[in-house]
């Protein structure tokens, strides 16, 4: 007796359950090459931090400010940044912080400082898309994903026929 009416009261719970599955979309998007939507946006670099700027420019190449962020598949915007040069570093990174390159050969590795690469030509671009670079995934993607950054150390850049828009990058998170 006891048993029946637990068999009917876990029937009645699992249809009421199936019926709400039902009424409901739990449907999750998965964006490919074809459904994304890749926009053009412009960010000026005058007076930001370059670690900070270049951790909200990683996300944007990446797309994970999207609804549709998907891991595998390239959904972020092309990103531009102009006035590359009027980058900051806080306290005495620019000439306490050593990037380090390795050629790998004995004696091969190399030391620079942020303000040694600045001082070379393209060296604003060269800091930013290190920097950058370090902050996509380590995987052919993350390779094809910093195409998509392009930098200019004057106040003018080459994709106006993109039309992008401008962000303040500040107000992202």
């Amino acid at each position: 007796m006891v048993r029946e009416s637990c068999e009917k009261e876990l029937s009645r719970i699992t249809k009421t359950n199936e019926q709400r599955m039902d009424t409901l979309s739990y449907k999750t998007i998965s964006a490919n090459k074809a459904t994304v939507k890749k926009e053009w946006v412009v960010v000026d670099a005058t007076d930001q931090i370059l670690g900070r700027m270049g951790s909200k420019v990683a996300k944007l190449l990446r797309g994970k400010y999207k609804p549709e962020f998907t891991p595998h598949v390239d959904c972020g915007d092309n990103v531009i940044i102009i006035n590359a040069e009027k980058i900051r570093l806080t306290g005495k990174k620019m000439t306490d912080r050593i990037y380090y390159s390795y050629s790998g050969y004995p004696g091969g590795q190399k030391q620079a400082t942020p303000a040694s690469i600045l001082a070379k030509p393209n060296g604003a671009e060269k800091l930013i898309r290190r920097v950058v670079k370090g902050m996509l995934p380590k995987t052919k993607l993350g390779a094809k994903i910093l195409n998509n950054l392009y930098i200019y150390e004057g106040g003018e850049h080459q994709q106006e026929a993109q039309q992008p828009k401008a962000i303040d990058i500040n107000l992202l998170k």
